[in-house]
């Protein structure tokens, strides 16, 4: 289980685009990530929906949002495709990064947690929660208060 203070683990997984994305290619911007269970569950929906709608505060706070869960690149495709989703997507099918961030939950399926990784690869905050409105509004206030240097 990670702890605020540590560094995040680096990871590469596909894309609902196709690329591959690092998360190392980020390092000298905040990154949010983003665990959750399942593309179109009424929570995940409402959740990247949200993301959605105020990805241009999380960019103007020089922050880059990457959504993960155990679904396929298709699936995330289809999803992104259906709500105009326009942040990253990222498949872990097999759940090792899923795993190696604490968010892997009974039964494989992932819990809903939130990263936010500070400039310097490390973990700022953690967001624990079953309200997917609050983890979004909690990692906004978090990067204006403690973040936007």
């Amino acid at each position: 289980m990670l702890r605020e203070g540590e560094e995040a683990p680096d990871f590469e997984l596909p894309s609902s685009s196709g690329v591959a994305i690092r998360l190392s290619q980020f390092r000298g911007r905040n990154v949010v990530i983003f665990f959750y269970p399942k593309d179109g569950s009424p929570g995940c929906t409402v959740e990247n929906c949200l993301i959605r709608d105020r990805l241009r505060e999380f960019e103007e706070l020089d922050s880059v949002v990457l959504g993960i869960s155990r679904d396929s690149v298709e699936s995330h495709r289809k999803f992104a495709s259906r709500h105009g989703l326009a942040h990253y997507l990222l498949s872990d099918v097999v759940g090792d990064v899923i795993r190696r961030y604490g968010a892997l939950g009974l039964f494989g399926i992932t819990k809903r947690v939130t990263y936010i990784i500070d400039r310097q690869g490390r973990v700022s905050k953690i967001i624990r929660s079953l309200d997917p409105r609050r983890h979004v509004d909690e990692a906004l206030d978090f990067l204006r208060v403690n973040l936007n240097l």
